[in-house]
């Protein structure tokens, strides 16, 4: 069984979203709010689906950051923004979908986040991987070593190289180690060619499907 929360402060959305999610046996939504507040006090959660916007003019990317330590996000939103895709992405989402996209997209959304892995359509792949190559050089098709991909992934999550170690179950060494043979392979220099590169490679990623 899947478990999920959802925060949406609209409710004609949440529980529309509740209710498409409520098709599938192997879903149960647990926790249904209009806020964060109640986040912390609920079971533990495989999924927590989060609007990027709730009653604010600012995106709550810093609470993405924070909740995403604990919980795989899945966020939701209105927007299709690239510069809101690319910050939710770095905050530590592990997915995004548009409120526009197709019902059964959320279903296969939810199935591969809670797996851990990372979900875009192929429409915000698209405009994330536009959105990135505006802001680097292309990166190399370079492959990388899984470990090297997984930190490299962290990165673009947001985390830092002490908290990709812990995540990892490794040295603080080990993952400045991964990061040079990273730079060196993909002929990239500062932190910043370092996420864009990451966030590059995971549109990559998206678009094929992995």
């Amino acid at each position: 069984m899947i478990t999920i929360g959802v925060i949406d402060d609209h409710d004609l959305i949440r529980h529309g979203l509740e209710h498409v999610l409520a098709q599938s046996e192997d879903f149960a939504v647990v926790l249904s709010g209009r806020d964060l507040a109640s986040v912390g006090t609920q079971p533990e959660l495989d999924v927590l689906v989060l609007d990027l916007y709730l009653g604010d003019d600012e995106p709550c990317v810093p609470a993405i950051a924070e909740l995403s330590q604990l919980y795989n996000i899945l966020v939701i939103s209105a927007s299709a923004r690239p510069a809101d895709l690319v910050a939710a992405v770095r905050a530590g989402a592990r997915g995004y979908v548009t409120k526009s996209e197709p019902a059964e997209l959320l279903s296969s959304a939810i199935r591969v986040v809670a797996a851990r892995g990372f979900y875009l359509s192929a429409e915000l792949a698209d405009i994330l991987h536009a959105r990135m190559s505006t802001l680097t050089t292309p990166t190399p098709a370079v492959p990388l070593a899984p470990r090297e991909e997984e930190v490299l992934t962290h990165i673009a999550q947001g985390f830092t190289y002490d908290q990709i170690a812990r995540r990892m179950g490794i040295k603080k060494s080990t993952v400045d180690t991964h990061v040079e043979r990273i730079r060196r392979k993909l002929q990239i220099g500062n932190k910043a060619q370092l996420i864009a590169a990451a966030l590059d490679r995971i549109a990559e990623r998206a678009i094929r499907g992995q």
